[in-house]
């Protein structure tokens, strides 16, 4: 255990108070912003260990068990739309294309969620590599703006007094 030391510094002006409470305010700040960061940090980890298997499973399933049905149902429809056979059916094209369209904006929307799932968790993890900085900058910006006030009022007191 450390011994703490009480010092006892007593400031000349309203200034000096503000800042030495806008310094102190800082110093207490600072470890709270290190700490949040360090616990987004380890639950962005987390979530990455938990959604890594459950997408290369999703990547999986889809390859296995939904691209070969995709893929006999576009052939078994190719072999029906064809020319060749010579037969018409004109009352099952607009199905056929709403479901083919349907088809199309599903392969889609994966290709997309897949994309959106990765870009996210890049975006996460620069946010959670810039927030110690960020907070660290906010907390001195705060300081300085606590000092200009502090600045304008001590400014504004002398000035009434005089």
């Amino acid at each position: 255990m450390r011994k703490r030391r009480a010092e006892v510094i007593i400031p000349q002006t309203w200034l000096n108070r503000v800042r030495d409470q806008a310094m102190k305010a800082g110093g207490r700040v600072s470890p709270m912003a290190e700490n949040a960061r360090d616990v987004a940090t380890h639950r962005i980890e987390d979530a990455r260990v938990w959604a890594a298997p459950k997408l290369d499973q999703a990547a999986q399933s889809v390859e296995e068990q939904i691209a070969p049905i995709v893929s006999a149902f576009l052939s078994e429809l190719a072999r029906r739309i064809d020319v060749s056979t010579g037969t018409r059916r004109t009352r099952r094209r607009w199905p056929v294309v709403a479901l083919l369209s349907g088809v199309a904006i599903g392969a889609a929307g994966v290709a997309m969620y897949r994309n959106n799932a990765q870009k996210w968790a890049e975006t996460m993890r620069d946010s959670v590599r810039h927030t110690g900085a960020d907070a660290g900058r906010w907390v001195g910006d705060k300081a300085e703006e606590v000092g200009e006030k502090a600045d304008k009022a001590a400014d504004e007191i002398s000035g009434k007094m005089s």
